[in-house]
């Protein structure tokens, strides 16, 4: 149970989270004319895990129908990883009736600072059934040496 009241209709908030570089959108609940753009808005607000396990950092995305070459895993000098993409609208023809466009398309980007521990040249990303899932290790914590020192007298 929480201490902190949630604002944010029960989702978990990165708020808090010092390694989201996530940002709030004031006009995310704001009415629009497009039915389109808030079935989009699914898509561009595309959901990652991220777990921590002793060996590595572990990111999970659900992209399903998207290739592996419409995503890009980057990671920028400061610590800063980057997964973006993008899932195009189906071309539509001229005899075709739609009665119904509920899978969400359009672009998405999401930003992690990772944590000092990361280890920078060893990331690796994979695609399997529509996940994206990005292992970064980590590396071992050195444990500070501890040295008695006698006590005279």
């Amino acid at each position: 149970m929480s201490l902190i009241p949630s604002f944010f209709n029960g989702q978990r908030s990165s708020i808090f989270d010092p390694f989201s570089l996530d940002v709030w959108d004031p006009f995310k609940d704001f009415p629009s004319n497009s039915s389109l753009s808030q079935e989009n808005s699914a898509f561009a607000n595309t959901r990652i895990d991220w777990k921590e396990t002793p060996e590595a950092h572990v990111f999970k995305a659900d992209l399903p129908g998207i290739k592996k070459e419409e995503v890009k895993v980057e990671v920028e000098d400061d610590r800063v990883l980057q997964i973006s993409g993008e899932r195009k609208i189906e071309k539509e023809d001229k005899n075709d009736t739609w009665h119904r466009l509920e899978r969400s398309s359009g672009k998405f980007l999401r930003r992690f600072r990772l944590p000092e521990n990361a280890k920078m040249d060893q990331i690796k990303a994979a695609m399997d059934n529509g996940v994206l899932t990005v292992t970064v290790p980590k590396e071992e914590l050195k444990k500070p040496e501890l040295k008695s020192i006698e006590i005279s007298g």
